[in-house]
């Protein structure tokens, strides 16, 4: 498996994929065809200039698996694919009714290096579940790709003890989802991502990654950490505390 997992692609005061650019084309093969999925968003040709832009000074050749006709051939012609951050619940019924769920998981347990952005890395992780988005569209299930075995929380923000919100801060919302589901949530800040190979597994960009377990409280993880003891737990949805 070879992973980079961003919890963000847009930085404060930064072009797209601007922070995490050297990180990025690092991870690309040289002069990559780079299958770009862009249902996240609803203007696909729109988004997929963006990412072509942004790549082309690095020779990555990005091709929107809109682009042809035939999502599933365009996937089958790449080097590497990005999917792209938005809304996570259209983007993840775009997975579906495409048939790129299945072929995603298949093309990346064969060796395909996968690059996710924000709801492209929620995808990443077993179930939809600890998404921020609204869920705009019902995909036919939950169930995302499974590339890791643990949760993921991409922009993960921290409690602001000075604000008069009364809402659930996202650390008591991912509380409640551990009171009914037994399964690590690795809460990524921005500027912040998640680098998997082999069987390894580790934090890397700017800012430390916060970490959540039934029954524990949580724990900061501090950038270069190595977190591969999450890529052998087993999720367990559903079940009470």
């Amino acid at each position: 498996m070879n992973l980079l997992l961003l919890s963000n692609s847009t930085q404060y005061g930064r072009g797209y994929l601007e922070h995490a650019l050297d990180t990025v084309t690092g991870f690309l093969p040289p002069g990559a065809r780079l299958a770009f999925v862009p249902y996240a968003l609803a203007d696909h040709d729109a988004y997929t200039a963006k990412v072509r832009g942004a790549l082309a000074g690095a020779g990555i050749d990005v091709r929107g698996v809109h682009e042809g006709g035939d999502p599933l051939a365009r996937l089958g012609g790449a080097d590497a694919v990005f999917v792209g951050g938005g809304n996570s619940f259209r983007l993840l019924s775009a997975l579906y009714r495409t048939g790129l769920r299945d072929a995603l998981t298949k093309a990346v347990a064969d060796g395909l290096p996968y690059m996710g952005a924000s709801a492209g890395t929620n995808m990443a992780a077993p179930s939809l579940r600890t998404t921020n988005d609204m869920p705009i569209v019902e995909p036919p299930s939950f169930e995302a790709l499974g590339l890791v075995p643990f949760q993921i929380n991409p922009h993960y923000l921290d409690p602001d003890p000075a604000s008069t919100h009364k809402g659930e801060t996202r650390e008591e919302r991912l509380t409640e989802f551990l009171q009914e589901n037994d399964v690590p949530v690795l809460g990524l800040r921005e500027g912040s991502w998640l680098r998997v190979e082999g069987d390894r597994a580790a934090i890397g960009g700017e800012r430390d990654a916060r970490l959540f377990r039934r029954g524990s409280a949580p724990r900061e993880i501090a950038v270069g950490s190595d977190v591969s003891e999450l890529l052998c737990v087993t999720a367990v949805f559903d079940t009470l505390a």
